[in-house]
């Protein structure tokens, strides 16, 4: 079980990590000093080559994007974040105030999530202007958390053990189902926990200071991320440190939700505390959502997968104590959708559980139970093999299957003839079949969430899984804006795209004057 030094000093020599004590149940280290990987800040990372790592990061990067490129060009993009993430990129890289009219015409995302973080990939949407290349950025990211967590392990345990989590990180369900959420945010927070966690296990305590400090910009949740990593420093013995860090980051999670997010926001408050005091249109007490954070096979599910990838010895190390936070609003969320192992709330757990792992190996490759002893020295390809034979029911599966590069198939022309019959820079109403596909160089509207914007064109897919089947396409379109009058301009397959034919409005939600 986790082990954290209770007086929280180190009594036995200057420099030395208390945490990182085998603890009472350890036997002293007979082996050869060679045999024993050196894990101090003067541990050389020029004893761990670099090369082999950087390739296994470039195969992943690559295995990535592949799946995300292909879901993409064959029109599957399972929600309207990818959309609305490239609204928001691409009006960083136009100098310009990030709305995203996805959300709402006009509306600023800033007011929804609190991800400044965002705009670091303005350059790369000046070069290559299109939702892909948000999906190459988190392959690229994801794969630098491999690279890390990887390298990072060789130095503490030696051996292949690198190369092995390195495979069992990258073939993790986090990290796999995040791939096939399309892009998020929380992308850039998997390389930067990873670099925390390394630098907390070879007791850099600045650099764990210093790379944890750009995670409240990436959600507004992750201070209370940061608020632990100032408490695992303060435990360390790095006191001032870590009460300085735990109070930075208890105050930007305070400020992000209660100042930043309702300032930006045009209703004035946080909405997504919805998510736990309501339960549909029902009212849900704190205190109920505590005593429920339990109360389904889900969630139950989720946690001991979550630990399971690690053979379960991340449980030996403290740094597991980082995943709480975002396992906290997890459980204590109303939205089924946030307790399972789906979609990209655990990729950020990732790295943190892989490199616990290691600590946890390290911790008990020592100690008087033999049992724990022995199966340390086997925990790391137990990990690798659990990812392994994961995968068969995880996304990357698909990259084996050829229909999975199949972009011409009929329902991917009916989309790209419906691409086509949109004019570059027109505001479009539409659904999620075609908006990541729209966002580069139009003005992009969720269907049903602009009332009084009379776009010049309607575009749906009739068979997107509406509750009630659309008879009427454009008598569908003209209930949506009664304010003007539709014609069918194009019909393929189950895509139809409907053009205004009254003039635009004198005045457009969302659209500032002059």
């Amino acid at each position: 079980m986790l082990e954290l030094n209770k007086s929280g000093t180190d009594r036995s020599e200057p420099g030395r990590l208390p945490a990182q004590d085998p603890g009472p149940d350890a036997a002293p280290d007979t082996r050869p000093a060679g045999d024993s990987p050196s894990t101090g800040p003067d541990a050389s990372a020029d004893r761990v080559p670099l090369r082999p790592y950087l390739i296994a990061g470039a195969i992943l990067c690559a295995l990535y994007f592949l799946y995300a490129y292909f879901q993409y060009a064959r029109f599957g993009s399972p929600s309207w974040d990818l959309g609305i993430f490239e609204q928001e990129v691409r009006a960083y890289a136009g100098f310009d105030a990030p709305v995203v009219d996805i959300k709402g015409p006009g509306y600023l995302i800033l007011g929804d999530h609190f991800s400044p973080i965002v705009a670091l990939l303005a350059p790369l949407y000046w070069i290559w202007p299109s939702a892909e290349s948000l999906l190459f950025a988190q392959a690229a990211l994801f794969a630098l958390g491999a690279v890390i967590v990887g390298r990072t392990t060789q130095q503490i345990l030696g051996g292949r053990s690198g190369l092995c989590v390195t495979v069992a990180y990258g073939l993790s369900w986090g990290i796999q189902e995040a791939v096939k959420a399309d892009f998020h945010e929380i992308a850039f927070a998997v390389p930067l926990l990873a670099l925390v966690c390394r630098a907390l296990l070879l007791k850099r305590y600045t650099a764990a200071l210093l790379w944890s400090l750009p995670l409240v910009l990436v959600k507004e949740d992750l201070g209370a991320t940061v608020a632990v990593v100032g408490f695992l420093l303060f435990v360390y013995g790095r006191r001032l440190q870590g009460a300085l860090l735990a109070a930075f980051g208890v105050a930007a999670f305070v400020v992000t939700l209660v100042v930043l997010i309702p300032a930006a926001s045009s209703a004035g408050r946080y909405d997504y505390w919805t998510k736990i005091d309501k339960n549909g249109e029902q009212d849900v007490s704190m205190l109920d959502s505590v005593l429920g954070v339990l109360n389904s096979s889900v969630k139950i599910e989720m946690l001991v997968f979550l630990i399971g990838v690690t053979a379960f010895m991340a449980l030996r190390s403290p740094l597991t104590l980082l995943i709480v936070p975002t396992l906290g609003w997890r459980l204590l969320s109303q939205d089924s959708n946030h307790w399972g192992m789906v979609w990209h709330y655990s990729a950020i757990l990732m790295p943190v559980l892989f490199l616990a792992l290691a600590d946890g190996v390290r911790r008990s490759r020592g100690s008087h139970r033999p049992w724990l002893a022995s199966y340390a020295e086997v925990a790391v390809p137990v990990a690798a093999a659990i990812a392994v034979a994961m995968t068969q029911h995880l996304p990357l599966r698909d990259l084996l299957r050829p229909e999975t590069y199949r972009t011409d198939d009929a329902r991917s022309r009916a989309a790209r003839a419906a691409l086509d019959a949109i004019p570059a820079g027109s505001r479009v109403e539409t659904d999620i079949t075609l908006m990541a596909h729209l966002t580069s160089d139009r003005t992009v509207y969720w269907v049903g969430g602009a009332p009084g914007t009379a776009p010049d064109i309607v575009a749906i897919n009739l068979d997107f899984g509406w509750s009630r089947p659309i008879q009427d396409p454009v008598a569908y379109a003209e209930q949506l804006h009664p304010e003007a009058r539709y014609r069918l301009k194009h019909r393929g397959g189950s895509f139809v795209v409907m053009e205004r034919t009254t003039p635009e409005p004198d005045r457009i939600p969302g659209v500032r004057d002059g």
